[in-house]
């Protein structure tokens, strides 16, 4: 549909004005909207479908036997088989499970305690608070995981340094079980600040009228945050649940980055190092493909029953 829109104007001798009509072009919308889209498809859909494409083909030897060349050929499903049935690919998963029942509770709930401890109004210096517990997210994932593994080894932690002192020996920071602990430690640092400020964000949005109607009932501010603040940033705490629980399952940077650290991380320890070395160790990208699409599938469907849950309970709630 095109819009016109009409203008007066008037000539130089002073005649009665007529007006001009300047077409706006139906394209422009698309145009701008054309850069993203692009970029969509060129880096997101292309290689997803590519990604799929890849896990139902394999490598097979033709034309020679043991000594034939290889060639590329449909095997169905036989690559989401063989790394389903992987034990270091799903041993991997069960890592992942320990890691985050550390990681994601302590995760979510130091950031609600931050964000409700900066909306009380008695709080002083808050932008310097929130600052310096948001700054340790911007510290890239490599820069923070090296700088907590030097304080995890023996010869250079000060925590073992005090410890020592103090006769109880070093702290097995990268041993297990200790080592879940670590990992999950420096998730925790990174990550509290970002949940933090989505949730404070949340509860500055709250009527101020709600909590003088609290007061007025005789509610203290304990009881104004546990009755009144937290239900309602139920949406928010749902949000940074579900970034917890994908950033869970795409844990890679830590473990990699501590493994020639320490000899309890192995090749395998997370699904995504299993999809490595299936891709640029055994060179077996089909494989590799099949593992990343199963992954794939496994965050959706958690996301999806997540919100399934969290939307019948504020349902039956109401």
């Amino acid at each position: 549909m095109t819009t016109t829109t009409t203008m007066p104007t008037t000539t130089s001798t002073g005649s009665t004005p007529r007006t001009t009509t300047r077409r706006r072009s139906p394209i422009a919308p698309y145009v701008f909207v054309a850069p993203a889209v692009v970029l969509y498809l060129a880096f997101l859909l292309v290689p997803m479908l590519y990604s799929v494409y890849l896990s139902f083909r394999g490598l097979r030897l033709v034309e020679g036997g043991a000594f034939g060349k290889r060639q590329e050929v449909f095997i169905g499903l036989g690559n989401y088989v063989s790394a389903i049935t992987d034990r270091d690919f799903l041993a991997g998963f069960g890592r992942l499970a320990i890691y985050g029942a550390i990681a994601v509770p302590l995760t979510l709930g130091l950031a609600l305690v931050f964000a409700l401890l900066l909306d009380l109004g008695a709080t002083r210096a808050k932008r310097f608070s929130r600052t310096a517990i948001f700054i340790p997210y911007a510290v890239p994932g490599v820069v923070a995981t090296l700088m907590w593994g030097f304080m995890y080894l023996p010869l250079t932690s000060p925590f073992s340094y005090v410890t020592e002192q103090l006769g109880w020996g070093t702290i097995p920071f990268l041993e297990n079980p200790e080592i879940f602990g670590s990992i999950a430690n420096i998730a925790i640092w990174g990550g509290v600040g970002f949940n933090m400020i989505i949730i404070y964000t949340s509860l500055r949005g709250i009527p101020s009228e709600l909590y003088d109607a609290a007061r007025i009932d005789g509610a203290n501010e304990w009881q104004i945050a546990w009755r009144v603040k937290v239900p309602l940033v139920t949406p928010a705490l749902v949000l940074t649940g579900l970034f917890a629980l994908i950033g869970t399952l795409q844990v890679y940077g830590e473990p990699t980055t501590l493994r020639p650290m320490t000899s309890a991380i192995s090749q395998t320890w997370v699904p995504l190092m299993t999809i490595y070395r299936d891709a640029f160790v055994r060179d077996d990208l089909p494989r590799a493909a099949a593992g990343s699409v199963f992954l794939a599938v496994c965050t959706v469907a958690l996301s999806v029953i997540l919100l399934r849950l969290t939307q019948k309970r504020a349902f039956g709630e109401s």
